[in-house]
């Protein structure tokens, strides 16, 4: 079977083979060629996505990503430390703003989620560092990623690791298929189908990129029990 007849491929108006997109607006396209799947070190931006994919839970990626500068607006760019600071009156203005996703747990996940960042700097160096220590080893990655297998596994070991650790230091929307979506995200893995233009590139990026940041990351840190809870 050839690249041009492969599931989830598209020929696009230049010849290209890329991934099929759920939307044909230019900025799932932008999206899709210049930032799913690159490598991201910076704690705000990186923390920005745990919220933006949060926010995302039970929607459409577009009704998030045509949002994203009213979510900027709306979190002070979301720099971590100034989301910390937030109070119950923050909360009460955001519920009014129209341009984000007005959902209250959502919303104060956003909050509580910045104070566990601020201690997760401090106990792994940065939250990349500690976001990289969880990406998958080789045998735990397909041999050819195909739209079957990404559809087959929504969930995977290093994202259910992930969770589970991040759950065990507090944070909340952080379950394990929310943190898949974050690792294709982040660039912790590739799933640019195979054939897709962008993924020799995105690749190339991550090897050179990676490297820094694997470098940084300190061995995988040890999971604290997690008790009881009720949190997504």
């Amino acid at each position: 079977m050839t690249a041009d007849v492969l599931p989830g491929l598209v020929r696009d108006e230049d010849g290209h083979l890329r991934c099929a997109l759920p939307s044909e607006d230019p900025r799932y396209r932008r999206y899709h060629d210049t930032e799913w799947g690159r490598p991201v070190d910076d704690d705000d931006r990186l923390y920005e996505k745990v919220c933006l994919e949060a926010f995302q839970t039970g929607l459409a990626w577009s009704t998030i990503l045509y949002r994203r500068e009213a979510f900027r607006a709306a979190f002070d760019g979301f720099e971590i430390d100034a989301v910390a600071r937030y109070d119950a009156g923050d909360v009460e203005r955001l519920l009014r703003d129209e341009g984000i996703v007005r959902n209250r747990r959502k919303i104060e996940a956003t909050i509580h989620n910045a104070r566990c960042a601020r201690t997760l700097r401090d106990e792994a160096g940065s939250l990349a560092a500690f976001f990289w220590s969880f990406e998958p080893d080789e045998h735990e990655r397909p041999t050819a990623v195909t739209q079957d297998w990404v559809r087959s596994n929504p969930v995977t070991p290093a994202s259910a690791r992930l969770a589970r650790a991040l759950k065990a230091r507090g944070w909340t929307f952080v379950g394990p298929t929310t943190m898949y979506a974050l690792m294709q995200a982040l660039g912790l893995v590739n799933d640019h189908l195979e054939g897709c233009v962008t993924r020799e590139e995105v690749e190339r990026e991550r090897r050179a990129r990676g490297d820094t940041l694997r470098s940084a990351s300190r061995p995988r840190p040890a999971e604290p029990p997690v008790g009881p809870s009720k949190a997504p």
